[in-house]
């Protein structure tokens, strides 16, 4: 079968960047080791400095490495946290430009805590939850600052996560909440949405404190349905 698709001819920053990538992913340059220098990495593959520092920034771009003004690049350790911190710009874009994704951002937030929470009543510890109560008090004690109320109920729902010993949880949660924060600062900000909150979160706590993975899962699901329709009666029509 003779096929008619040109041939790309391939940029030289490209094949800098793939044969980089691969002494990375074998070992050869390990997660916190330097690259060599620009000049070395020009010589060496007998490119110019353009397409170095493309190949580079490509890099940088995709959370593979750090680049600090005035040293060389640094393989960076690839962690659950940095892999959503790298997709937030088009996360937040999405939904600025989708809006009616933020109902299925919502909906997956719900599914994931709910069972979040009911594992963390299945696994947490005495020290598990003598944090969980920090991070409630530290939330109640925000009350003061409001700038920093959306901040420690973040905190919160991180706390849950991190109970199931997951690291990529912790993550899935930070991450979903950061992207859709611009939306949730009017609910904690609405009159009473305070101290309805806190009274929920209060209710989770006691449940996880219990053992009772039923209603840690229950509590943590009222609690997110109430503040999605919230929602919908403070959005704009």
């Amino acid at each position: 079968m003779t096929t008619t698709e040109p041939i790309h001819r391939r940029k030289l920053y490209q094949e800098v960047l793939d044969r980089l990538l691969e002494r990375i992913r074998s070992g050869e340059i390990a997660p916190g080791a330097q690259l060599p220098s620009e000049r070395e990495l020009m010589e060496f593959y007998g490119v110019g400095r353009p397409a170095v520092r493309e190949a580079l920034q490509s890099l940088e771009r995709s959370g593979i490495v750090e680049i600090t003004h005035g040293e060389r690049a640094r393989v960076l350790l690839p962690n659950a946290q940095s892999l959503f911190d790298q997709i937030a710009g088009s996360a937040r874009h999405l939904l600025r430009m989708q809006p009616e994704t933020l109902e299925h951002l919502k909906e997956a937030r719900v599914f994931l805590e709910c069972g979040m929470a009911r594992q963390a009543a299945e696994r947490a510890s005495d020290a598990d939850i003598a944090r969980l109560r920090e991070r409630l008090a530290e939330h109640r004690a925000s009350m003061a600052n409001l700038s920093k109320f959306l901040e420690h109920d973040m905190a919160f729902h991180r706390e849950i996560a991190l109970i199931s010993g997951n690291p990529i949880f912790p993550a899935i949660v930070e991450s979903l909440f950061m992207w859709a924060s611009e939306y949730y600062q009017p609910l904690v900000r609405a009159p009473g949405a305070e101290e309805l909150t806190l009274s929920e979160h209060l209710r989770i706590v006691e449940a996880i404190a219990a053992r009772q993975p039923q209603q840690a899962e229950q509590a943590m699901r009222e609690h997110l349905t109430r503040a999605n329709e919230l929602y919908r009666q403070l959005a704009p029509g």
